[in-house]
């Protein structure tokens, strides 16, 4: 057993598919997870595929009494990955205190926690929502944050605030802040996946949706915008391929090869795809035409972004390795066994 790792909001999305390749690679895993965007049957999953249930803990860490509690109970955790929080762009405009409050407070905590019960390493979920809408393409890690288009991105800069004054002030606090671009697919297995609540707010959970028959059709937000064909542009990530690109990044920190206190790294395959190209792409993957039609504009919609990874593959050692077509079939595959179709 390599070591102990918290993995928190780890029965969500990009969550649970990190603890599947902590445990393929030898760690031992403890989520805590407060379950209001999954569910508690996700740890069911998760031991189907490797074969050892992960130890699982609901509660929010808004609660700092909890939390303490855990980590007195939980000896020997070698490091966190910080995955919870509340992360839908739309609901943040519409409740941005509670996104404040869940999303900076949660880290707060969980510095506090660590500092006074000598957990050194951490693992950040971050997002290229940071970069805003890039000057220059594709984007790399120098290039400027911006403004936050919504309080869910700016819990994202400012918890790498955080972060980045926290390291620099406990220097044995060591951090890694993974920024993601934009994260699809399913497990191979199809027994782990995105599974949104309510109406999904991400592209191909909508895809897969429509192509089942759960949505009548998908909206094309705009077609006139300055990209090839007229459609907004992003770098789709395997989710599987992010999930590595944690382990990875945990070893690091373990290792002690990290060469400053906070690090950042982009997180995507350095290929922008369009809206278009990805239902294309999702069509000729499944053999499902998908019903769509062109609507306008969505406000806050950045045009294209998409990363340069050159510094995640060669400090890091990462590369993400998954086509579009691939993962497309895993999200339909997953949509098909949870939906019980044929």
């Amino acid at each position: 057993m390599k070591g102990k790792i918290l993995v928190t909001g780890g029965t969500g999305y990009i969550g649970s598919h990190t603890v599947v390749e902590l445990q393929n690679v030898g760690f031992e895993v403890v989520i805590i997870d407060d379950l209001s965007n999954s569910t508690a049957g996700v740890v069911d999953q998760i031991a189907q595929i490797t074969g050892i249930r992960p130890e699982f803990h609901p509660f929010n860490l808004q609660n700092l009494d909890l939390l303490d509690a855990f980590f007195e109970q939980t000896k020997g955790i070698g490091a966190v990955i910080h995955f919870a929080a509340f992360k839908a762009v739309g609901e943040s405009v519409k409740k941005p205190l509670s996104y404040y409050r869940n999303n900076i407070l949660s880290l707060v905590n969980l510095f506090e926690c660590m500092d006074k019960h000598r957990v050194n390493n951490l693992v950040f979920s971050s997002s290229c929502t940071v970069y805003g809408q890039p000057a220059q393409l594709p984007v790399t890690e120098q290039t400027p944050r911006k403004e936050a288009e919504s309080p869910y991105g700016n819990t994202k800069i400012v918890c790498e605030d955080i972060i980045r004054d926290y390291t620099k002030a406990n220097p044995r606090i060591q951090s890694i802040a993974l920024r993601y671009f934009n994260p699809i697919g399913a497990h191979p297995s199809a027994l782990i996946g995105e599974l949104p609540n309510g109406i999904p707010n991400n592209l191909v959970p909508f895809v897969t949706q429509t192509a089942a028959g759960l949505r009548e059709q998908l909206q094309v937000f705009g077609n006139d915008y300055d990209t090839p064909d007229g459609s907004c542009i992003r770098d789709y990530i395997n989710v599987v391929d992010l999930a590595k690109a944690h382990v990875v990044a945990i070893g690091r920190l373990m290792d002690k090869k990290n060469e400053s206190a906070f690090e950042f790294f982009n997180v995507g395959t350095g290929k922008g795809v369009s809206v278009l190209e990805l239902l294309n792409a999702f069509e000729k993957a499944t053999g499902q035409k998908v019903n769509y039609r062109i609507a306008g504009r969505r406000a806050g919609d950045i045009e294209k972004i998409y990363a340069d990874t050159t510094k995640a593959n060669q400090v890091l050692g990462w590369h993400s390795a998954a086509s579009l077509e691939e993962t497309l079939l895993s999200a339909w595959n997953w949509e098909k066994k949870i939906r019980k179709m044929d």
